[in-house]
């Protein structure tokens, strides 16, 4: 059986900015998307797993108030660097 490693954070992170990108006054290219999520991510601790067990104890952390917050906070500021650094040429 092979073991696959899967950063449980990067799905919350996609999952949250698709929820939220409305709010937070931002371009929603995809490059920008992209960048938004990889600015979020390098100032979020990854959470690893490899089992199925792992997967849910995972997403169980993630009903916290305190994770909700964390997550929404690096959205909002990636998305404040972004918004002033951003990869292409202004629409």
């Amino acid at each position: 059986m092979e073991v696959i490693l899967k950063n449980m954070m990067e799905q919350m992170v996609l999952l949250k900015l698709d929820e939220t990108i409305d709010k937070l006054g931002c371009c929603q290219c995809d490059k920008c998307r992209m960048d938004i999520a990889s600015y979020a991510l390098n100032r979020l601790p990854a959470k690893y797993v490899a089992t199925y067990e792992g997967e849910v104890y995972s997403k169980l952390e993630t009903l916290s108030l305190q994770y909700e917050t964390d997550l929404l906070n690096a959205l909002y500021q990636a998305a404040q660097v972004v918004t002033q650094n951003p990869r292409h040429k202004a629409v």
